[in-house]
């Protein structure tokens, strides 16, 4: 073996990045149009959408979620709002055949169609909700009980509203981010 003098305070060998998935293959060739089709479930933000576009090519699936959450962090009050339009409401069934109902659907999938309390609860919640901040209750479902959920909503009614408003903006970007990753893995 070799030794090298100062190799102990050279960085650990990196491993050669992952090739690109076919998936992330197919959306970096694609036409602009065809590829914000590709990423259009992922959040109702057509800026967004666009400008994921224009990062391409992306060598690996960590570069492209790299390059969408750095855009996110741009989003706003009007982003959140324009978002929210492809929102159903938690513990509500979506409505539709897309990708995003489909999506909603699988993502709410913790909250029991024969839980009558627990639906109640959030129908409640998403009630006081909507009447203290003017909008649909934004939180990812994913990962996260049907109770869960219902402790959230009752933590966050009592935040004020910019603190709200940063909480639903940072929910959105988990979600948007886990549908992309999800759409490439």
């Amino acid at each position: 073996m070799c030794e090298v003098a100062g190799a102990e305070n050279l960085p650990p060998e990196q491993p050669f990045p992952a090739e690109a998935s076919p998936a992330l293959t197919a959306f970096n060739q694609a036409t602009a149009e065809e590829a914000r089709r590709q990423i259009s479930h992922c959040v109702a933000l057509s800026d967004w959408c666009a400008a994921v576009v224009a990062g391409r090519p992306y060598a690996t699936l960590d570069a492209l979620l790299r390059n969408a959450e750095k855009l996110a962090q741009a989003w706003d009050g009007r982003a959140l709002g324009q978002a929210l339009s492809a929102h159903p409401r938690i513990g509500e069934k979506p409505q539709g055949a897309g990708k995003e109902a489909d999506l909603s659907r699988r993502e709410q999938g913790s909250v029991s169609e024969e839980d009558t309390v627990l639906k109640q609860a959030l129908r409640a919640g998403n009630l006081a909700y909507e009447q203290r901040f003017g909008r649909v209750f934004l939180i990812r479902a994913s990962g996260r009980s049907g109770e869960e959920i219902l402790a959230a909503l009752q933590r966050r009614l009592a935040n004020d509203a910019q603190q709200e408003q940063r909480e639903a903006i940072s929910q959105l970007r988990e979600i948007t981010l886990l549908r992309l990753k999800e759409t490439f893995q």
